[in-house]
């Protein structure tokens, strides 16, 4: 199906630059763009990367998001996600919290298990919808299989930078681990009120993030700052950025960054925001931690932090698990229900 036709960012609207990665040379072992990967990742934690190999499966996951996306209400609803700490599946409009006032969200999205599309037709952990199935050996797992393929690249990189041993991080991200990587479906509706925030501020749960856009909305929070600038979606250019997991395994050397989504500026508001992401996260049973014996680089890094900053005596999967639970509406009891909802930006671990 061709890429529709949208309106262009508009030209009166302040973005933030981001470095320009190619993933090409990033493979090849050029030291200088190793470096400004670097560079990247230790700053604001944003990147877009160009070259990355998989136009044709983002493509056919737009086709298939926005197919997933069509269906009737209540057939979504039997494939919901449920309000217990899973992601995997669908969410409906609203049914997050996106401030601690009680501002619910105004996004649905669809999450494909990593482990469900590589296992199919074996079901690993749950079951979808028809077009989900039919697409799933075609469509998704070769998205899934290509977005971890690129994905781990980067991660063998910050490994070396770090100066961690040989595949440290990378066995931590098997692919054959039960874990909560995932590629999932954005829905944003358009016409939105003026201002209204679709998704709260935030940082990602994982590791990696592998986002592709072709409208505005996300925005970033300069660090040290309370200043918000959208980043502008570039053509064929996926944005990556670094998640909690590996801010805290790297003892906050590699930077998660805060982030939002809003409906997208100026004209492009008419439009619905579709958006495909996969979400490279650690295996279920890898704790959390800061890798200090592994690393005096991280060492040194958690030496200057506030005590016990990078332990969070907790897995990656208690990690996602708590978080997505408590940004349910429906499991909003007091304050501290908020709190347990959040990452590293709120400091809660």
């Amino acid at each position: 199906m061709p890429v529709p036709s949208y309106p262009p960012f508009p030209d009166n609207v302040p973005t933030h630059p981001l470095f320009i990665i190619d993933h090409e040379l990033i493979k090849a072992g050029d030291p200088k763009e190793i470096e400004r990967l670097w560079e990247a990742a230790t700053s604001l934690g944003f990147w877009y990367l160009k070259n990355h190999g998989t136009e044709n499966e983002v493509d056919a996951m737009f086709d298939l998001g926005a197919k997933v996306m069509s269906l009737p209400l209540d057939e979504k609803m039997k494939f919901s996600q449920g309000d217990g700490g899973k992601s995997f599946g669908y969410k409906s409009l609203g049914s997050n919290l996106i401030e601690a006032s009680g501002l619910r969200d105004a996004y649905e999205d669809f999450n494909i298990a990593k482990d469900d599309a590589v296992s199919y037709p074996s079901v690993t952990h749950r079951t979808y919808p028809t077009p989900i199935n039919d697409a799933m050996q075609s469509v998704v797992a070769p998205f899934v299989r290509k977005s971890v393929e690129v994905t781990k690249m980067l991660i063998d990189v910050f490994n070396d930078k770090l100066g961690l041993p040989a595949d440290e991080l990378g066995r931590r991200h098997s692919i054959t681990e039960v874990s909560g990587n995932q590629a999932r479906f954005i829905r944003v509706p358009s016409n939105l009120p003026l201002g209204k925030t679709a998704r709260g501020h935030h940082t990602d749960f994982g590791s990696l993030s592998f986002l592709h856009n072709r409208l505005g909305g996300l925005q970033v929070l300069l660090p040290g700052t309370e200043t918000w600038q959208y980043i502008k979606p570039i053509p064929g250019h996926a944005i990556c950025n670094i998640g909690d997991a590996l801010h805290i395994l790297s003892g906050g050397v590699l930077h998660s960054n805060i982030h939002r989504v809003l409906p997208p500026p100026g004209d492009q508001a008419n439009f619905e925001r579709h958006s495909v992401v996969f979400f490279l996260r650690p295996g279920n049973s890898v704790l959390l931690n800061a890798l200090t014996e592994e690393s005096s680089l991280i060492k040194a890094s958690v030496d200057r932090a506030e005590p016990g900053r990078f332990t969070t005596g907790t897995t990656a999967g208690e990690w996602h698990s708590r978080r997505v639970k408590y940004r349910r509406a429906i499991n909003q009891k007091d304050p501290q229900s908020w709190v347990a909802g959040q990452g590293t930006e709120g400091k809660i671990y």
